[in-house]
C-alpha cells in the first residue's frame, strides 16, 4: 500500500532522534533519495512482504502486529515522532530478499519519511562503515551463538533424557534376567520331578488326567487376577490347612505361589480326586513347578513388554522413523514425552492428565513439539524442587487445541513474566540453564505452527498454554528454530 506523496523538509528531518546529528549535506541526501508519504488509516505493509522499504513516523499512531495461527497479535503501539520500522537489517550482507517480520498499521491519518532498503544500507555502510560492521558481528554472531547453545541444550536434554530411559529400562531388564535365571532352575527342576513321576507308581490313565490337569492349571495361571493383601492372605491360609490335612510337608512354602496363581483349595480337591493318595504329594509339587513357570513367563512377557513399549515411546518421542511434517495425535506426543521424562520428573511429583481424547489430529512438526513439551516439563519439575503436582491438559479452544501444563510451584514473578521468552533470558543459577528453552519453545509454536504460548503464573499455580491451529493450508519451513 502506498500513501500520498507529500514534501520532505530536511530541517523537520533533523529534529528526530535517528537524523538529529546528520550535517546539512547528509540530510538533503535523504530527502533526495528517500521521500514523505501520508497513509490513511489501514495497513502500510504487511508480514512476509518483501521488506522494500524504512519507515520513520513523522506525525500519526502506529500498531505493530505479528500473525499467530490466523489472527494479527499487537505487539506494540506508537504515537511518538522518530519511531522506526520495516527494513531495518537491510545494512546486512545477503539481505536482499528480506521479508517484514511483522505488520505496520495507521491508526490515524499518519506521515513518514521513507527510505528504499537499498539506500538505507547504502547511507549507513557510506556514513557509518564501523557501526555497520559492530552491526553485522553482534546480529550474527548472536545467531551463531543462539544457534550453539540451542544445539548445547538439546544435547544436556538428550543426556537427561537418556539417563532416565536407561533408569527406565534397567527395571524390566534386570526383572526379565532375574526370572530367565529362576525359570532354568525351575524348568531343570520340572525334568528331575518328571523322571520320578515316570518311574513312579503311576497308572497311564492318571498320568494323563495328571497332564490334563497341568494344561488347565496354565491355562488358569494365565487368567488369574491380582486380589487384595487380606485376600490373598486368607487364601494362603486355606491352602496351608489343606496341605497339612493331606500330609503335604512345608505346605505353607507351597501357598504363596499357588495364591498368586488364582488356584484355590476347590482347584487341589480336583487334583487329590485324580491321583492316588500315595502319589498326591509328587503331583503337587510337579504342578508347583507348573505354576512357577508360568509365572515367570508372565514375568519375562511382562518385562519384555514393557520394554518394547519404553522403545517405541522413545521412537514416538525422537520421530526419527517419521515424516517431520505430518497429522498427529498430540497425547502420543504427550504419552512419550512424559514417559521418556518420567526418571526426571522422579516419584515426589504427582502427573495428573486431563486429556480430551475427543480432539482431533492436527498437522504437525511432531519432533519439535515434542522439544516444546520437554521444555515445559523441565521448567515445571524444576520450578517445584521435586515436589509438587504437574497437571497435563488438552482441550478444544474455538478452532486451536490447547494443551497446558500445570504446575504448583512458586510461580513466575508479574515483573518477569514479560521477558521469560526472550533469549538468553533465565531465572535458573549460573550453569543450569542457557535461557534459549523457552525462546525456541516460543519459535517452535509461534514461528513454525503458527500458534501462540502464554504464561499465566501465581505462587502455587503456574500454567503454560500452547495453542496449536487445527488445521494449517501449507507448512512453514521457511523459519526453522536455531
Amino acid at each position: 500500500m502506498s500513501g500520498r506523496p507529500m514534501p520532505c523538509d530536511k530541517a523537520e528531518l533533523s529534529t528526530l532522534f535517528l537524523f538529529e546529528k546528520l550535517d546539512t549535506e547528509q540530510l538533503e541526501r535523504l530527502c533526495r533519495e528517500g521521500r514523505v508519504e501520508q497513509f490513511d488509516p489501514g495497513p502500510v505493509y504487511t508480514e512476509g512482504e518483501p521488506a522494500t522499504c524504512f519507515f520513520v513516523l513523522l506525525h500519526g499512531t502506529v500498531v505493530m502486529s505479528r500473525r499467530v495461527g490466523g489472527d494479527d497479535v499487537e505487539i506494540s503501539r506508537s504515537s511518538q515522532r522518530g519511531v522506526y520500522a520495516g527494513a531495518m537489517q537491510a545494512y546486512l550482507s545477503g539481505s536482499g530478499e528480506a521479508q517484514y517480520k511483522g505488520s505496520m498499521r495507521a491508526t490515524e491519518p499518519s506521515r513518514f519519511f521513507i527510505l528504499p532498503a537499498e539506500t538505507f544500507a547504502a547511507v549507513l555502510r557510506d556514513w557509518f562503515p564501523m557501526a555497520v560492521h559492530l552491526l553485522e558481528g553482534l546480529f550474527f554472531g548472536t545467531q551463531n551463538t543462539e544457534r550453539t547453545i540451542g544445539q548445547r541444550e538439546r544435547l544436556l536434554a538428550l543426556g537427561s533424557l537418556s539417563a532416565g530411559l536407561t533408569h527406565e529400562l534397567n527395571n524390566p531388564a534386570a526383572a526379565a534376567v532375574r526370572a530367565t535365571s529362576a525359570l532354568r532352575d525351575r524348568v531343570a527342576g520340572m525334568r528331575h520331578k518328571l523322571g520320578l513321576i515316570a518311574a513312579g507308581p503311576y497308572a497311564r490313565a492318571a498320568l494323563e488326567t495328571l497332564v490334563e490337569i497341568q494344561e488347565r492349571t496354565a491355562e488358569q495361571v494365565s487368567k488369574a487376577t491380582p486380589l487384595s493383601p487380606l485376600e490373598a492372605s486368607d487364601r494362603e491360609d486355606a491352602l496351608a490347612d489343606w496341605f497339612d490335612d493331606h500330609g503335604i510337608a512345608g505346605g505353607w512354602q507351597l501357598a504363596p505361589t499357588f495364591v498368586q496363581a488364582g488356584l484355590d483349595t476347590d482347584w487341589l480337591d480336583q487334583v487329590a480326586a485324580a491321583v492316588d493318595e500315595e502319589t498326591l504329594e509328587g503331583a503337587i509339587r510337579w504342578l508347583n513347578y507348573t505354576v512357577e513357570t508360568e509365572l515367570l513367563m508372565n514375568e519375562i512377557e511382562d518385562s519384555t513388554t514393557r520394554i518394547s513399549h519404553l522403545v517405541d515411546a522413545a521412537k514416538q518421542y525422537s520421530q526419527l522413523d517419521r515424516a517431520p511434517y505430518q497429522v498427529v495425535d498430540v497425547h502420543e506426543l504427550l504419552d512419550s514425552t512424559l514417559l521418556m521424562l518420567s526418571g526426571k520428573i522422579g516419584s515426589g511429583i504427582k502427573v495428573v492428565k486431563e486429556f480430551d481424547r475427543t480432539l482431533p489430529k492436527i498437522p504437525a512438526y511432531p519432533g519439535e513439539l515434542n522439544q516444546v513439551w520437554t521444555n515445559l516439563i523441565d521448567n515445571a519439575v524444576s520450578a517445584m524442587g521435586g515436589e509438587g503436582k504437574l497437571t497435563v491438559c488438552t482441550a478444544h479452544d474455538r478452532d486451536q487445541v490447547r494443551v497446558e501444563f500445570r504446575d504448583t510451584g512458586p510461580g513466575v514473578p508479574a515483573e518477569i513474566q514479560g521477558r521469560i521468552f526472550d533469549p538468553f533470558f533465565t531465572t535458573k543459577p549460573v550453569g543450569e540453564g542457557t535461557g534459549l528453552g523457552l525462546d525456541i519453545s516460543w519459535r517452535i509454536v509461534v514461528n513454525k505452527h503458527h500458534g501462540s504460548l502464554q504464561v499465566q503464573s501465581v505462587p502455587g499455580d503456574t500454567r503454560f498454554q500452547v495453542r496449536l491451529p487445527l488445521t494449517v493450508a501449507d507448512p512453514d519451513t521457511s523459519e526453522e528454530p536455531s
